[in-house]
């Protein structure tokens, strides 16, 4: 994130206390594919990561954000997305916030706990640095000096979508992860990824990146491949 892109805040807090002289060392690297794509969120404002099941959507923007974060660039990390399973939301889990939370949120951290030292990972939160959240709290929230990963993105309708591109302020970048083949919406035609994805590259500082290697078990893409035929041939 260049200099001026930063608020007189962050700016204050960098000089302070300066980068960190070396690298951060992660426990997993990114492959080459993964390095061009972080290139270039780092360079934009908004980046779009789309990619089928396993392409390592969420990997890459937590590898992103946790870089930011260590390195000082931002002063938080905001993590957010659709709380929806199969047509059903939040409401129907038990418990209160938190608890309705964690079964959306678990994967978020585990990718976290993957790349670098859970106790720091976990200090983070605790001090506020790594914030969950939920898209029914984002009215009204201004995000400066932060990184917002929004998981899921293909589950947020059209307004969600748009209340979130409005949420930005000074020195923040938002990391959309998505895919249209697993939207869980009662309507498809609700989501609105697809026309971010098609209508907002026009604009400056917003990319949209399709990731193509799979980084789970190989018998996964095969997999993939049958289901997007059946869908293909019940639509024809």
């Amino acid at each position: 994130m260049t200099d001026h892109n930063r608020s007189d805040k962050a700016q204050e807090i960098f000089k302070r206390k300066g980068r960190p002289k070396n690298p951060i060392k992660f426990k997993i690297q990114l492959n080459p594919e993964q390095k061009e794509a972080k290139n270039s969120i780092l360079h934009n404002t908004v980046t779009v990561l789309k990619g089928k099941a396993g392409s390592g959507k969420s990997l890459l923007a937590a590898h992103t954000a946790l870089d930011l974060l260590f390195t000082k660039e931002i002063e938080k990390i905001i993590i957010t997305r659709p709380t929806v399973v199969a047509g059903q939301d939040i409401g129907f889990l038990p418990g209160g916030i938190d608890d309705k939370l964690a079964p959306f949120t678990a994967p978020i951290y585990e990718n976290m706990h993957r790349l670098y030292d859970k106790e720091k990972i976990e200090k983070c939160v605790a001090d506020g640095q790594i914030e969950i959240v939920p898209i029914a709290f984002m009215r009204g929230r201004n995000f400066t000096d932060c990184l917002v990963v929004v998981d899921e993105a293909q589950n947020l309708t059209d307004n969600q979508t748009e209340l979130i591109l409005t949420r930005i302020c000074n020195g923040s970048k938002v990391i959309f992860c998505g895919d249209s083949a697993q939207i869980d919406l009662k309507t498809k035609k609700e989501s609105g990824f697809d026309f971010m994805c098609k209508h907002m590259v026009g604009i400056a500082s917003f990319e949209v990146i399709s990731l193509m290697k799979n980084h789970r078990h190989k018998i996964v893409e095969p997999i993939l491949e049958v289901y997007k035929s059946f869908r293909n041939w019940q639509y024809l």
